[in-house]
């Protein structure tokens, strides 16, 4: 469909709301609109294997090759570092088996979002995709795009390091590279997820084997006294468990895809209790090897740590560790701009956020408009922010919802006994999530008090008024403004609205 036959439809569209389709009826507009409903809702079943290894292969990223110094920094020992990797893989399971009745209780695409609607109503779920939009999504792809350019660029700059420019400049080229390849194709798209998955598999094997063959070799003299100079406060360990659970993040998202597991009853719960703890087990072993090669003052004092581990354990070949961490970053990126999509379309759906965001390429068959949207979003946040401070108010920010939603659980309980409930946790497990989230929500308010914190929950309320005056009250003059917006947009990027190819 191209510009000259959107513009035909112009007309006929002047009496419709506002996110309504500019589209021909044409039947080859059709059948496309219907292989785009298939990106959004693949017919194709997940089974127990592939959801495991969808579980695995989004957690393990960049937070394995970043956050270890920023745990270690935090805590000061190696005892309570190792401690902390494993108390985050226990919080992510809890988190994931609430998430699994929660996900099967209400089968809804989206993550969150159906969730909250369904216990709180709309306003909670409008500030949860409010946040997802601007703050959540953008920052954990900036985070990863400038892990990458620091594995990078790293061996080009040997025993300094590389200037913040450089790191800076790189990310926004891969946030381009990768917002590009998924605006074009979903199948290349796809394609280099699973190389970059296997990519991200060799490079884990290789740091866990090395360490097993050292610790055999008697390399445990870094392990002694592991909790002298351990420095633990609330504040502290908050912190520590910040950036140690941002690698973990990614645990929910199967409840994206509910819908598409074979037997989600049995192999959702399954995949959780498989798939984290597997993820548990290769975090704290990639941590022991680390530290069977580095001090605690060494691995601190390293730019990048998995770079530092191969140049001493695999000289000459340590070119390995960059080029693969380098790979595995960028799966991780391209991992969430692969599924930005699923949550714009749902709040799309609900009218909670511009029409055009959840609209599908025609002739691409892609979220284009979203996809280009978080790119330029997570070019704004590399512009200023570092990797830890980025780290810091992204885990903010999103524990404030995963508390939310786990109280929905909760609350749910209560005041939706009719909903039918094939996996039902023991209570106790949403209890504890809830008490842990708000705990890490206040820890470094009160210990570490920052504006910073202040501003990100500024941020969060400041939805309430954009609720009110697009969303509630539904005023006539941003429909007015919205309108050619979205019509250029639409004759632009050649887009239809998602809602329209469900029906």
């Amino acid at each position: 469909m191209g510009k000259e036959s959107l513009r035909k439809r112009k007309g006929e569209n002047n009496g419709k709301e506002d996110g309504e389709s500019i589209q021909s009826h044409e039947p080859q507009t059709m059948n496309l609109q219907k292989q785009a409903k298939l990106f959004l809702f693949p017919l194709q079943s997940v089974g127990l294997i592939s959801g495991i290894c969808m579980i695995v292969g989004t957690i393990i990223g960049s937070g394995i090759f970043v956050s270890p110094k920023s745990v270690l920094a935090n805590v000061g020992a190696v005892g309570p570092c190792l401690t902390i990797w494993a108390a985050c893989g226990i919080l992510a399971t809890l988190g994931a088996l609430c998430f699994a009745e929660l996900g099967t209780m209400i089968t809804k695409s989206g993550g969150e979002y159906p969730y909250l609607m369904e216990a709180f109503g709309p306003i909670p779920a409008f500030l949860f995709s409010w946040t997802s939009l601007l703050v959540t999504k953008p920052s954990s792809f900036a985070i990863i795009c400038l892990s990458f350019a620091e594995y990078a660029s790293a061996p080009f700059y040997p025993g300094c390091d590389p200037p913040q420019v450089v790191i800076k400049c790189l990310a926004a080229a891969a946030i381009v590279i990768i917002t590009i390849v998924n605006s074009l194709s979903v199948k290349l798209g796809s394609y280099l997820q699973n190389f970059l998955t296997a990519a991200k598999m060799i490079i884990v094997t290789i740091i866990i084997v090395s360490g097993i063959v050292l610790l055999a070799q008697g390399k445990t003299e870094n392990f002694e006294d592991s909790f002298k100079d351990s420095k633990i406060s609330v504040s502290s360990i908050g912190l520590a468990f910040y950036n140690g659970l941002w690698a973990y993040d990614g645990w929910n998202q199967l409840n994206y895809i509910t819908e598409e597991l074979k037997n989600p009853y049995r192999n959702l719960p399954l995949s959780i209790i498989i798939g984290i703890p597997l993820v548990t087990v290769c975090y704290v072993l990639i941590n022991i090897s680390y530290f069977t090669v580095m001090t605690s003052t060494e691995l601190l004092q390293s730019q990048a740590v998995a770079v530092t581990f191969g140049d001493r354990v695999l000289y000459p070949a340590s070119w390995i560790v960059p080029l693969f961490v380098a790979f595995s970053t960028i799966g991780s990126a391209n991992g969430t701009c692969f599924t930005a999509g699923r949550l714009v379309y749902v709040a799309g759906r609900e009218g909670h956020m511009l029409k055009v965001l959840s609209y599908i390429s025609v002739k691409r068959l892609t979220p284009a408009p979203a996809i280009i949207f978080y790119g330029a979003i997570a070019i704004i946040y590399i512009i200023p922010g570092d990797i830890d401070t980025l780290i810091n108010y992204f885990s903010f920010a999103v524990w404030i919802f995963y508390g939310l939603t786990v109280l929905a659980l909760i609350v749910m309980r209560f005041t939706r006994k009719e909903l039918r409930r094939p996996i039902r946790i023991p209570i106790i497990i949403p209890v504890i999530v809830t008490l842990v989230s708000i705990l890490l929500v206040l820890a470094p308010i009160i210990s570490a008090p920052e504006l910073a914190y202040l501003y990100c929950v500024l941020f969060i309320l400041s939805g309430l008024i954009v609720y009110v005056l697009f969303v509630h009250f539904k005023f006539n003059w941003p429909q007015k403004i919205s309108k050619p917006i979205t019509m250029h947009l639409q004759m632009l990027l050649e887009v239809v609205p998602a809602e329209d190819i469900t029906e």
